[in-house]
């Protein structure tokens, strides 16, 4: 963010701040850092009324460093609300996310320049500017505290949709067990009617 421009009136010997227009991200855009990308788009967030996800990254397979970042809104993505079937009931509790798909996906070129290759810009939710502060106000401390923080709700709902899935694969189990038992009792069952068959038939014959 500018520092602002400032506009005088004499007359008065007021001072007003007034900030510079929102700067919207756009395909092309190019940043020297990944850092400097999250600052960018946390500047934007700021100002435009939803706070930022520090989202997914692809990582290179030779040295693991960063090759993409995905940057979304903090209401990207839904809760999973299953039940609890195996294991003590947890409390439910509440939960920010609403399906917002806006973000802006920022990949590392051949040049070294960070370019934005994706935006998103609409919202599904109301925007609500705050008086937070912005991402480049923050020390190292406290950055580091926000990306932790982030990540680890994101780990969060990954643990959650990984648990559904745990689930909905015993559930599938269960099913095909019971089928199976099924079968293998109508099996059993025709075998039998087969062997009772072969006795009448001794007997009748003796």
């Amino acid at each position: 963010m500018g520092a602002g421009n400032v506009e005088a009136f004499a007359e008065t010997g007021s001072v007003t701040f007034v900030e510079d227009p929102v700067v919207e991200p756009c395909v092309g855009m190019e940043f020297e850092s990944e850092d400097a990308a999250k600052e960018f788009y946390d500047e934007y967030a700021r100002r435009t009324g939803f706070v930022m996800r520090i989202d997914q990254c692809r990582r290179s397979e030779v040295d693991k460093r960063i090759l993409s970042r995905r940057l979304s809104c903090n209401k990207q993505g839904f809760y999973v609300k299953i039940r609890d079937q195996f294991g003590p009931v947890r409390k439910p509790r509440p939960s920010t996310r609403q399906g917002c798909k806006a973000m802006m996906l920022v990949k590392l070129n051949k040049s070294g320049k960070w370019v934005v290759t994706r935006f998103i810009k609409d919202h599904t939710h109301p925007l609500v500017v705050s008086g937070r502060p912005s991402r480049g106000s923050m020390d190292g401390k406290d950055r580091r505290i926000q990306e932790l923080t982030m990540e680890l709700e994101h780990q969060d709902q990954l643990c959650e949709l990984y648990r559904q899935q745990l689930i909905t694969f015993l559930k599938n189990v269960e099913e095909q067990t019971e089928v199976l038992s099924t079968k293998i009792e109508v099996v059993v069952n025709n075998v039998r009617e087969v062997e009772s068959e072969g006795h009448k038939h001794s007997h009748h014959q003796l």
